[in-house]
């Protein structure tokens, strides 16, 4: 299967993911917060990084709630503003 190329939007909302999440863990370790949603280490480091720009829901959801973020919020807080 042959993946298409991520549009600048997208590779954008997901820089823009990666430091909500960064933000929101705060002094929180990468790996115990990781830990705590059940991913890897690396890969939330991807997702913070922007290199795993498009990570799935499940995964999101699980960081989310260990955060104390809601999905909502991170829909409206990683779109793109509108001039």
């Amino acid at each position: 299967m042959v993946r298409t190329p991520l549009t600048s939007e997208e590779r954008e909302r997901g820089e823009r993911l990666g430091m909500l999440l960064r933000d929101a863990r705060g002094a929180r370790s990468m790996v115990s917060v990781a830990a705590e949603a059940g991913v890897s280490a690396e890969t939330l480091r991807k997702i913070e990084t922007g290199r795993a720009p498009t990570p799935a829901l499940f995964t999101v959801a699980a960081l989310a709630s260990v955060l104390g973020l809601s999905l909502d919020e991170i829909v409206v807080r990683c779109e793109l503003a509108v001039a």
